[in-house]
C-alpha cells in the first residue's frame, strides 16, 4: 500500500483494501466469495485498528464492501475456533463481541457503509461502528442466530434493545428474518438508508468532515455517549460465552447441517437467506 495524504504507510492486508488522506482511512472489505467473518478477515480487522489507533493523526475508519451484494455475511461457522483465536489478539480475550466492544470504546469514530447483506456478525459489526449508512436498494440486515437456537454473540442483544427498544428487538431477533435499508432506518438499526449512488459521497465528506475537528471533542462525545447508550462490557462477554457454548449444542449442529445442506454459506443461496431458513425449518417440521 502506498502513502497517501497525510497518512503514514499503510501495510497490506489480505482480505481489505485501504486507503486514506487527510485524517480518515476507507477500508473496503474483498474477502471471496461472499465475505464471511473467518480467521483471515478477523486477522485483517485486528492488524488495521491497531495501525489506526496507534497513529495520532488517524481520526475516522470507514468501512465499505468490494462486493455489491455482501457486507459482511456473518461468521464462517467451519471456523468458529480459528477466528475466535484471532480475535484474542486485539482484547486478550477469544471473543468476537469483545473485538467489536473495542471499536466501540475506540477513541477512532468508526463509520459502516452498507451495501448488500449485513447479517449475523455483520450486522453486529456494523451495530458496533458508531455510525452506518445504508444503500437504499441493496442493504439487507439480519440477525439469524436464534433460528439455529443461539442468542447472538457479538452484541446484537445490546444494541438493538438499546437502539429500538424491547419489542422491536425481540421481533428482529426472534423472526431471524431479513430487513431492508427502509425498514432498519425506521427501527433504529441504521442513522440512514441513502440513494447507493449517494452513498460514498456522503460517507466520505462526513468522515473528513468529523476529522478535522478536535480529537479531544471526538473523544470526550464517544466517552460520554457510550456511558449513557453502550451496554457495559461485561454484558458483550456474556452474549459471546453464550454463543460459544451454544454452537456445540447438539440442536444447533443439527439445524446448521440442515440449512448447509440447503447451501448455507454459499453465494447464490444466501442471497434469500430468510426464505431458506423459513423452508428449512417447514422441512424439519414435516419430519417431526
Amino acid at each position: 500500500m502506498t502513502r497517501e495524504g497525510t497518512l503514514p504507510q499503510i501495510p497490506t492486508f489480505e482480505t481489505l483494501r485501504v486507503r486514506g488522506e487527510k485524517g480518515v482511512l476507507l477500508a473496503e472489505l474483498a474477502a471471496p466469495p461472499m465475505n464471511l467473518l473467518g480467521p483471515a478477515l478477523v486477522r485483517d480487522l485486528v492488524s488495521l485498528i491497531q495501525v489506526a489507533e496507534s497513529d495520532p493523526d488517524v481520526a475516522v475508519l470507514v468501512f465499505r464492501s468490494a462486493d455489491p451484494d455482501y457486507f459482511i455475511s456473518h461468521v464462517d461457522v467451519t471456523q468458529i475456533a480459528e477466528y475466535r483465536e484471532e480475535e484474542a489478539e486485539l482484547t486478550g480475550e477469544a471473543s468476537i463481541a469483545l473485538l467489536f466492544h473495542h471499536l466501540s470504546t475506540s477513541r477512532l469514530v468508526s463509520v459502516a457503509e452498507v451495501k448488500g447483506r449485513a447479517r449475523g456478525a455483520g450486522s453486529e459489526f456494523a451495530l458496533a461502528c458508531d455510525m452506518c449508512f445504508a444503500a437504499k436498494e441493496s442493504a439487507i440486515f439480519g440477525q439469524m442466530e436464534p433460528a439455529f437456537g443461539l442468542l447472538p454473540g457479538g452484541g446484537a442483544a445490546q444494541h438493538l434493545a438499546r437502539r429500538m427498544g424491547r419489542a422491536r428487538a425481540l421481533e428482529v431477533m426472534l423472526s431471524a428474518d431479513d430487513y431492508d435499508a427502509g425498514l432498519a432506518e425506521r427501527y433504529g438499526w441504521i442513522n440512514r438508508a441513502l440513494p447507493a449512488a449517494e452513498l460514498a459521497g456522503f460517507v466520505e465528506a462526513l468522515a473528513a468532515r468529523i476529522a478535522r475537528f478536535p480529537a479531544i471533542g471526538r473523544a470526550i462525545v464517544k466517552e460520554r455517549v457510550n456511558a449513557v447508550a453502550l451496554a457495559p462490557k461485561e454484558a458483550f462477554r456474556r452474549d459471546s460465552d453464550l454463543f460459544g457454548e451454544g454452537v456445540t449444542h447438539p440442536d444447533a449442529q443439527r439445524q446448521i447441517r440442515a440449512v448447509m445442506q440447503r447451501g448455507f454459506q454459499t453465494r447464490e443461496s444466501e442471497l434469500r437467506l430468510g426464505a431458506l431458513l423459513a423452508d428449512t425449518l417447514a422441512d424439519a417440521g414435516r419430519r417431526t
